[in-house]
């Protein structure tokens, strides 16, 4: 039996068995001999180890913060960890507004200034930062789109879903309630992008993120596509189901049964009309209906082709467990359809315009939604297809099927053999489409939730019971994984970690899932079959409140920024919030060549107090750390060395000095070069 986000209880059942000394259940075939800790133990991952290999001198970071995984198959490790580094590096700090994440490394000319955020990514970075052991970047992030206008909608959006699915995992309530006002605010705002006749929102591609679909070619006559195409799509109907059943679920929790009763109304009218307006007996698939009118397409035809966005309304639970719709899902598996020979095709080739480029950069092709593989809808489709494989009766598709999409999806990020996600890709060569400097290591898609709540299983839910779910196939062989383990998520106050070995030779505990709660085995099966099991959460620590006060945001304006050389774009780069150790990505402040004792200031604007710092230093064939570096502050109109305790300079990554707390107005950084220039990604002052 699964469990949807509402607690109610669908589709198969489990039988479950107590487990000897431990507070748990356990699924069908399960033993019952108390658990020998030391053996667990011994079975752990060894963070220290795995943080030095995959993170190098950034590693205290992840230390800190990300569940560890292990599995037979190296690739799903590599990129799994890859992508942690992603939303590493995609943490900007706003300094009092706290951390927000963004979709590109660097500014581009459509973001939200001067912050740099986009809110149409903005779900994907919610659910993976959701597995952090530290609250504040999904609370900040959260904080900033409701409080500080970051859900601008300047596109369409399931914000407030993102918001639910953080609760789920995290269990602080009042945290999770607190910006219901100003969800019920956003959502009435979105009116007017709803049609009242027809009972469904409508939306131009290009404000749903999808520039040049079916929708908006045809409309254009085939000749563009870049902005017009109005229609009723699945996916901002998706979306609105969401945020409405994520708000009357907040509201519930608040005790507004009123609001509750309301939203939920409203979700399921939606889900009734995309239902009957939105799914084409013909095609056998959800589709747009269009809303303009013109000489090329009339309002409320149905577009002549499928595309890969008819699949996310599984992402958010929304059609009914009715076979009949189930049936789209052997167009993913097509070769001639949505499957790709490498990876899953935003529209069919049937269509007549499938894969023409329509615009340029220069030379270099830009984004388009008319055939290419795009993360950000291989994402959604995955967590739909895991949706689709727990929640609902049906038999088109298999876990074996999840897992190869999943890996066929982790081999995007291979760049020969350098890991680096772009924007989108040529499902004939698996080759990047958008060669341009922006798109290195782009987040608006997600993995590791991928990992953890699909693969491994792990299904947050709002009552205090623990539920994992495996989707790896039986058996043995290169179809399926060998074993795996995800070790230390945070859930509910507690950490919890899952261990599969399928013939129990590797871990050598015998064959099956082992469910741990803080180090204690709590449940075990002898195979992948879901598991539910008792957990008492406990209050979910304390989000940090630290404060950057070097934080540059607008150039010209304090905190000002200035260097020994340098242009003030590259200076202001080394207080913009960013800390990117990626070398695709030119960020930082560099010293000039020959420049033998070069510096960084930032001026305050007033008396600040500072106790810390942590400077970020760059290095690869150009670049080294500093010998040595000094700090200076300026203290009543004089400066002075501060007598720091300090770190020695660390490349890449996160060298900390700290002092006794002193009133500053401005704090420079000396730094005495050992050969090659130094850069300077990120100083921060605290």
């Amino acid at each position: 039996m699964a469990i949807n986000r509402k607690g109610t209880r669908i589709g198969r059942t489990v039988r479950m068995v107590a487990l000897l000394g431990a507070a748990g259940l356990l699924g069908a075939g399960a033993t019952a001999e108390p658990p020998q800790q030391s053996a667990v133990t011994a079975l752990r991952i060894d963070a220290d180890a795995v943080m030095r290999a995959r993170f190098g001198n950034d590693a205290p970071w992840y230390r800190d913060n990300i569940p560890l995984f292990e599995s037979s198959d190296p690739k799903l490790d590599a990129v799994y960890y890859y992508r942690w580094k992603l939303f590493r590096a995609h943490q900007r700090d706003l300094g009092e507004k706290g951390y927000i994440s963004t979709e590109f490394m660097d500014d581009v000319g459509w973001q939200r200034e001067p912050y740099a955020s986009l809110n149409d990514a903005t779900g994907f970075h919610l659910y993976e930062g959701r597995w952090l052991r530290d609250r504040r970047y999904a609370g900040d992030y959260i904080d900033f789109l409701y409080q500080d206008g970051g859900n601008d909608r300047h596109f369409s959006e399931a914000i407030a879903d993102a918001t639910y699915a953080r609760f789920l995992v995290d269990g602080d309530r009042a945290d999770a309630v607190r910006h219901l006002s100003a969800m019920r605010h956003i959502y009435g705002l979105w009116d007017d992008k709803f049609d009242f006749t027809k009972g469904l929102y409508f939306i131009e591609p290009l404000l749903d993120a999808t520039e040049y679909t079916i929708s908006s070619i045809d409309a254009s006559g085939g000749k563009d596509g870049f902005r017009g195409g109005d229609s009723f799509r699945p996916s901002i109907n998706a979306y609105m189901f969401a945020n409405a059943r994520a708000i009357a679920r907040l509201s519930a929790l608040s005790g507004d049964a009123k609001t509750a009763a309301d939203y939920d109304a409203r979700a399921d009218r939606l889900r009734t009309r995309v239902e009957e307006a939105l799914w084409s007996p013909k095609l056998g698939h959800f589709i747009d209906r269009y809303k303009v009118d013109n000489e090329h397409v009339k309002y409320w035809e149905p577009i002549r082709g499928r595309e890969l966005a008819g699949y996310v309304p599984w992402t958010f639970g929304l059609p009914s467990n009715d076979p009949r719709f189930a049936t789209a899902w052997k167009h993913l598996l097509s070769p001639q359809g949505l499957g790709g020979p490498f990876g899953m095709r935003t529209v069919e080739p049937s269509y007549p315009h499938y894969m023409q480029q329509y615009r340029y950069e220069g030379t270099a092709p830009e984004c388009q939604w008319n055939g290419p593989i795009w993360p950000f809808q291989t994402t959604q489709t995955l967590t739909a297809m895991a949706n689709l494989l727990r929640d609902y009766r049906q038999d088109v598709v298999t876990r074996a099927d999840y897992l190869r999409l999943l890996r066929q999806y982790a081999q995007l990020h291979y760049q020969g053999d350098r890991l680096d996600l772009e924007e989108d890709y040529h499902p004939d060569t698996g080759k990047p489409i958008v060669g341009l400097a922006r798109s290195h290591h782009y987040f608006h898609s997600g993995f590791t939730d991928l990992v953890i709540a699909g693969l491994v299983g792990l299904r947050p839910r709002e009552d205090d019971v623990l539920e994992v779910d495996p989707l790896v196939p039986a058996g043995s062989g290169p179809d399926t994984l060998q074993w795996f383990q995800l070790q230390d998520v945070p859930y509910h106050g507690r950490l919890v970690t899952i261990r599969y070995d399928a013939d129990g030779s590797h871990y050598r505990q015998g064959a099956g899932l082992r469910v741990l709660v803080d180090g204690q085995e709590v449940a075990r099966s002898s195979k992948a079959e879901r598991i539910e099991v008792p957990i008492a959460r406990r209050a979910a620590p304390a989000r940090a409140t630290r404060i950057d006060h070097a934080v540059e945001l607008v150039r010209g304006q304090f905190p000002k920024s200035s260097a020994s050389s340098g242009t003030p774009e590259r200076i202001h780069d080394a207080v913009d919030g960013r800390v990117v150790f990626f070398p695709e990505n030119d960020h930082g402040w560099s010293s000039q060549a020959g420049e033998r004792a070069p510096w960084l200031q930032v001026d305050l604007g007033k008396p600040t107090e500072l106790s810390s710092a942590e400077l970020a230093f760059f290095a690869d064939a150009q670049h080294a750390a500093p010998a040595s570096y000094a700090i200076e502050a300026q203290v009543d109109g004089r400066w002075q060395r501060v007598q720091a305790e300090q770190n020695a300079p660390l490349a890449n990554g996160i060298t900390n000095a700290r002092w006794s707390p002193l009133r500053a107005t401005a704090v420079r950084v000396r730094m005495q070069v050992r050969g090659k220039p130094v850069r300077l990604v990120e100083l921060k002052l605290f």
